[in-house]
């Protein structure tokens, strides 16, 4: 990896940690937001980058370690859209929701 990148996804996961433990909860009540907690930011988010479940295409844990840098960045930028109110949040929640929701219909029962 070159230093660049190196860098860009540091300031990336700072900036990710940053919105998603603290700014993004301290809105929370403020905007009325139907989550509270950093990990169900995270996950809206994380499933709004990637365009689906975010586990399905991020192998590594911590998510935001792992996760490719252009959608970490668009995750970032998706969170700070909401953080300054141009993007809707509960939205993309139900969007995240949604897709869960799909999943889990999808999913063979075990017997």
């Amino acid at each position: 990896m070159v230093a660049g990148a190196d860098t860009r996804r540091a300031a990336l996961e700072v900036a990710w940690l940053t919105l998603t433990r603290g700014t993004l909860p301290g809105l929370a009540g403020l905007r009325m937001w139907p989550v509270r907690a950093d990990h169900c930011f995270q996950r809206i988010l994380l499933d709004a980058a990637v365009g689906g479940i975010w586990y399905d295409a991020v192998e590594g844990r911590p998510a935001y370690r792992f996760i490719a840098v252009d959608l970490l960045e668009r995750a970032v930028s998706l969170g700070q859209g909401a953080a300054e109110g141009t993007v809707d949040l509960a939205a993309l929640n139900r969007q995240s929701l949604t897709w869960r929701r799909e999943r889990k219909a999808a999913a063979p029962t075990m017997l």
